[in-house]
């Protein structure tokens, strides 16, 4: 069973502001969820061949090779501002 502390936790984690009239509706909402992905889980899969892909396509996996780029220098160069040759980038939201 889904609590409103529950819900209060999920919503710090997912750093998510909850009004107190909205608990009720998402521990509900949450509910349902829950019990759906459990119906799903619970369902008979017997003589059900499971596909990777319908178009037949495979992975071909490769080894990550270190290969020569562009000279570092010359592209930090340009950059505004930044750390220990990094770009820094500016926040465009204030929600997260």
């Amino acid at each position: 069973m889904v609590t409103r502390d529950d819900i209060i936790k999920i919503a710090k984690l997912a750093k998510l502001s909850v009004e107190d009239d909205e608990i009720e509706a998402l521990t509900h909402d949450m509910a349902e969820i829950i019990g759906f992905a459990d119906t799903i889980s619970s369902a008979v899969q017997d003589g059900f061949e499971g596909f990777d892909d319908i178009n037949n396509i495979t992975n071909a996996f490769h080894e990550d090779v270190v290969q020569e780029s562009f000279d570092r220098e010359l592209i930090l160069k340009n950059r505004d501002g930044g750390e220990q040759g990094c770009f820094m980038v500016k926040k465009r939201s204030g929600r997260i």
